[in-house]
């Protein structure tokens, strides 16, 4: 399939750039693969197609607050400094992008806080906007680490155009999450609030996590038509023993496997064996996954609704088949869903 085909108008005032007040009261769109069936319900309702002894499985990465604001040494310039990734800890290395990249060379200076209670040093440049930043701490590192995330603000998408706030830090993040290491929340994951859980413990639904640290890889634009040809970013990932069990178990009893959100699509799919089971995994992955795709784990797909020609929409094409799935967004458009990170729910079944 080509790029193009991932191209759909959506007005701007489709974007969600709050989130709904209850997580589990977000709009719901159901889409039967097979019959093409939409149904439009509650989140709060998904509940009702599933039974027993079905699987949840969810990504419980945790969002840090990455996105940090300076100023160069001697000029003052205002900087954004996007944290990627925790390079050495023992080095206080990161993996960063800055804004404006072209202002910022090897050797200058940013200063963060208002009395400038933390430095950092340019010791390289990576790409076009990469860079690697040392920060000049002398405290221990969780010392170090708290006082970092206390500068940080919640890494918003780029396509919510305002400022993050404090109450974006709870809320940009899942009820679930326990391991930090996402620049991005996998939003799926968003709408489930402690009742719906509850309410899904009660009924019998089982549940596991896995953990995917998503990356910026999904907010890159993709500039090749012929997808084969597009390399996502890599992003780490774990699967453990809990998680297998569960799926495996689901999966021979001819129960249902509900992935939730793509980021859990991806990591089922890397880390499973010939055999057809979800084997353990820890390391990582740049699967990219779109139309046609034979899935070989999950039975049911939560994801929310994702812009044009991102890397979500073309997964969440290839589990439920591209002319039901663009039918299905055609339909959310003109019916007022809420699309992007803080928007509403699609369920495939």
């Amino acid at each position: 399939m080509k790029l193009s085909q991932f191209k759909y108008k959506l007005p701007e005032d489709r974007i969600a750039m709050e989130p709904v007040y209850h997580r589990d009261e977000s709009k719901l769109m159901v889409v039967h693969r097979e019959s093409g069936e939409i149904e439009h319900l509650l989140f709060k309702n998904i509940i009702d197609f599933f039974d027993e002894n079905d699987v949840f499985l969810f990504n419980d990465t945790q969002v840090f607050p990455a996105r940090l604001f300076g100023n160069k040494e001697k000029t003052g310039a205002r900087i954004e400094v996007f944290l990627l990734r925790e390079l050495n800890p023992d080095m206080r290395l990161w993996d960063v992008l800055v804004d404006p990249a072209r202002k910022i060379r090897i050797g200058n200076k940013l200063y963060f806080g208002e009395d400038n209670s933390m430095v950092a040093e340019v010791i390289d440049n990576t790409t076009s906007r990469g860079r690697t930043l040392r920060f000049l701490y002398d405290g221990t590192h969780d010392e170090f680490k708290q006082h970092l995330y206390q500068l940080g603000v919640a890494p918003l998408p780029p396509y919510i155009h305002r400022p993050s706030t404090p109450d974006d830090l709870e809320r940009f993040q899942t009820i679930y999450a326990a391991k930090e290491g996402a620049v991005t929340v996998p939003g799926a994951g968003l709408h489930f609030s402690r009742e719906l859980m509850k309410r899904m413990e009660i009924k019998g639904i089982e549940h596991a996590f896995v953990t995917l640290h998503i990356g910026l890889g999904n907010f890159r634009s993709i500039d090749v038509e012929d997808l084969t040809k597009h390399k996502m970013d890599s992003e780490q990932m774990f699967v453990e023993r809990e998680a297998c069990e569960a799926v495996n178990r689901a999966k021979e009893s001819g129960h249902r496997i509900c992935a939730v959100g793509t980021s859990v699509v991806k990591a089922m799919e890397t880390a499973v064996g010939s055999d057809g089971l979800l084997k353990e995994y820890e390391g990582w992955t740049n699967k990219f996954i779109f139309p046609p795709y034979d899935f070989t784990l999950p039975t049911a797909l939560i994801t929310n609704f994702h812009l044009p020609m991102s890397p979500m929409l073309m997964i969440a094409s290839a589990f439920g088949g591209y002319e039901v799935v663009m039918k299905a967004y055609e339909q959310a458009v003109k019916q007022g869903y809420r699309f992007g990170a803080y928007g509403d729910a699609m369920l495939i079944l």
